[in-house]
């Protein structure tokens, strides 16, 4: 499994795996008994829970061929439902770094964009095409390219698509709050000097 993601993130390459299908929930994504949990760690086992139960080691996520791909290839309007930020953190500590999709629901994109996840969207045509060539061949390298703003392989390439913000925002890094915080511990640091709650001082009401 790769690193998280952390700082600009404009370039994704490795292989990738297919969940095929409309309106995929995020209770799918991560059923609702392990939002107990008192950490994220753990999550990355329990992605699409039941339906890999079901399938019996056929779902995608169970695959041999599929095991390390970090580019999950979704249809429309993918992460519905709940706005669970547990789903995209059960996707990401799985392994999945970007997805490529026709949509995505608002609240999904936005948790996924808070963990450095870049959500693209493609023509349904391009994205059927695109899953058939991932089915054809899993060993296949892909590169999703957000300076470009293309998903490419050695022999052919799309264009895909994000909102302005938040594209900048992951080229830029500004998605990562916990990397602007730290690069910026001086004005941090000199902005709590003057705080009267840290240091002594009592509100007059």
């Amino acid at each position: 499994m790769s690193s998280f993601p952390s700082g600009p993130i404009q370039l994704v390459e490795g292989r990738a795996l297919v969940v095929a299908g409309e309106d995929i929930d995020t209770d799918r994504i991560i059923p609702a008994r392990f939002l107990k949990c008192v950490s994220f760690d753990a999550l990355g086992d329990q992605v699409f829970a039941d339906d890999r139960k079901e399938l019996n080691g056929e779902h995608p996520f169970d695959q041999a061929r599929f095991q390390g791909a970090l580019i999950l290839m979704v249809n429309g309007n993918f992460g519905c439902g709940s706005s669970r930020e547990h789903a995209p953190q059960a996707l990401m500590r799985w392994g999945i770094r970007a997805v490529v999709g026709v949509s995505f629901a608002e609240i999904f994109f936005g948790n996924c964009l808070a963990l450095g996840i870049p959500c693209m969207t493609a023509a349904p045509d391009q994205i059927k095409a695109i899953q058939a060539l991932v089915q054809a061949d899993p060993s296949r390298s892909w590169s999703l390219n957000l300076e470009e703003m293309k998903l490419s392989t050695e022999e052919e390439s799309w264009e895909v698509a994000v909102d302005s913000g938040p594209g900048e925002m992951l080229r830029s890094g500004r998605w990562d709050a916990t990397s602007q915080l730290l690069d910026n511990g001086p004005q941090v640091d000199a902005l709590m000097e003057h705080m009267p709650y840290l240091n002594g001082f009592q509100a007059v009401l």
